[in-house]
């Protein structure tokens, strides 16, 4: 609908209530009808889940069309970065947001700082996702405030081609707000906990959801050790429950992101199911780590599982946890993608332990022997060390030419000593593409990092401490962070406005007239910096 049928719409409403409602103004409403195109999450989900559709089709015909995000841990910071997107390319397309489980955990809980173990209040997670909406919304509505404050001036001037201009502008606007992959954890519980907090979760706005098949009791972040997973039926249940959530909410086309964790997972809780060889159970019980039992030796607590006839015990610690093989982790993480894609799915995550594009097209491509357009999410996540490890993936392929590599030292190659040398400038064009060769090569379309934002936090916030408690004082400030944002267009540094003084003005008139007692007058600081 244009900002003109919104007028005409908001005239004839008011219009049919009469004397009562004559103090309303049509145009002043449609505007605000026209600044919040999203009236709650549900219309955000939807409006989302139909764009991620759109990009998964455009990847399958072409893996150039590969999409990006970057975790964000509050509202403000998705925000800036939307804004930034828009600035920059023009175009939020193929961008979306991630909200971390790990961020959420860190910094979001009342319990204060945790560690990525599902500890947190699992309300935190729908919370957050409704506040990143809030502020890509509030976005919106500032971008549109400023065109429409140069249409009223445009008109005022009796300027017609400026005035068509705008209009179109704002009926062309393109909105701050993208699909949102959100961290489910492992659930939270059990199946129906998944269900609910989906649809919390959904109800806030999300259209797709990540869950990993860790147990919810024993999750840990994908980057740490003691992992445990679960049989694939208990994860699929959860599949299930998260699609059901969908149904109900009226978001059909609302995504599943399948994470396997069994690549750097050496334990289970439990024995699957089993009813015959060869189903689903009996193909995750054969991975576990059992020795050959003879009946005559059997000792107290011992558990059995049957194998090609034979009475096999599993390798069971202390903490009542079973061991898998050594050395079966790919393996299992192949079966876990093709289950899950069987199962509902929508798309998969391999959390892996490098960034290494040809372990992963190992496992996507024995993936797409069952199902050939399968799809990845892939954290480029910061608990990697990049310049480390794409060093080393040089160092090992110039060995292996039988380049000459003496000079430099495998183990120490993130030392700055190697900076410029051929083999970093290398390794640093390699870390460039990655992204892109791991969309061509390895099935990826999506490529995220869980915990940017986490990072840029405390690395500018020691830059400005370092600076202002310095003897930069407050030239630390102002050259470093003032000055940049000016020179930089960035938009925050008139913060009254990014704040909604503005739009707050602007909703002052409309219900007060020229009784309004604005912000904006000529005494507003903020008018310093008009020019930036």
């Amino acid at each position: 609908m244009t900002y003109q049928s919104h007028i005409a719409q908001m005239n004839e409403t008011i219009g049919q209530n009469g004397d009562s409602w004559a103090a309303i103004d049509a145009g002043s409403a449609a505007r605000m009808a026209v600044q919040n195109r999203f009236p709650t999450g549900l219309d955000i989900a939807r409006y989302t889940a139909k764009i991620m559709r759109e990009d998964m089709e455009a990847y399958d015909k072409d893996p150039a069309n590969y999409t990006q995000s970057l975790g964000c841990w509050h509202g403000f910071i998705a925000q800036q970065k939307m804004i930034s997107i828009k600035k920059h390319f023009g175009s939020t397309k193929r961008r979306y947001l991630y909200l971390s489980g790990w961020m959420v955990a860190a910094l979001r809980s009342e319990f204060g700082p945790l560690p990525d173990q599902s500890m947190h209040e699992k309300t935190s997670v729908p919370a957050l996702i409704e506040e990143l909406y809030t502020f890509l919304k509030q976005a919106d509505a500032r971008e549109l405030g400023g065109l429409f404050r140069e249409l009223d001036k445009a008109k005022a001037e009796g300027d017609a081609v400026n005035t068509h201009r705008l209009l179109k502008e704002i009926d062309e606007h393109q909105t701050h707000v993208v699909p949102i992959i959100a961290d489910i954890d492992a659930g939270f519980g059990n199946a129906e906990a998944t269900y609910l907090l989906a649809k919390k979760m959904i109800e806030a706005g999300a259209c797709a959801l990540q869950i990993e098949n860790q147990v919810s009791d024993e999750k840990q972040c994908g980057h740490q050790d003691g992992k445990v997973t679960v049989p694939h039926e208990d994860f699929l249940q959860k599949i299930r429950a998260i699609r059901y959530a969908f149904l109900e909410m009226g978001v059909p086309d609302g995504i599943i992101v399948a994470r396997t964790d069994s690549l750097g997972a050496g334990l289970t809780k439990q024995i699957a199911f089993s009813k015959e060889p060869g189903d689903l159970g009996d193909q995750y019980n054969a991975f576990l780590d059992c020795d050959e039992v003879d009946p005559a030796d059997i000792t107290n607590g011992q558990v059995f599982i049957s194998r090609d006839g034979k009475l096999m015990s599993p390798k069971r610690l202390p903490s009542n946890l079973y061991q898998f093989r050594a050395g079966t982790g790919e393996d299992r993480c192949v079966l876990d993608c093709i289950t899950a894609l069987q199962h509902g799915a929508d798309l998969l995550w391999i959390e892996t332990e490098k960034p290494h594009v040809e372990q992963i097209a190992g496992m996507v491509d024995r993936v797409r022997e069952v199902i050939p357009n399968a799809k990845l999410v892939y954290n480029n996540s910061p608990s990697f060390n990049w310049t480390l490890n794409f060093r080393q993936q040089i160092f090992d392929k110039w060995e292996a030419e039988g380049k000459d590599v003496s000079s430099y030292d495998r183990a120490k190659l993130m030392s700055i000593d190697y900076d410029g040398t051929d083999l970093a400038t290398e390794a640093d064009e390699k870390i460039r593409t990655f992204q892109a060769d791991a969309a061509k090569r390895a099935g990826i379309f999506h490529h995220l990092i869980t915990l940017p934002t986490y990072h840029t936090a405390a690395l500018s916030t020691d830059n400005l401490a370092k600076e202002y408690f310095g003897d930069q004082a407050m030239l630390g400030y102002v050259k470093n962070v003032q000055r940049e944002e000016i020179r930089q267009g960035i938009a925050c540094v008139k913060h009254q406005n990014m704040a909604g003084s503005d739009i707050g003005d602007d909703h002052k008139e409309y219900f007060a007239g020229e009784a309004a007692l604005k912000a904006g007058g000529k005494d507003n600081t903020m008018n310093q910096f008009a020019a930036a």
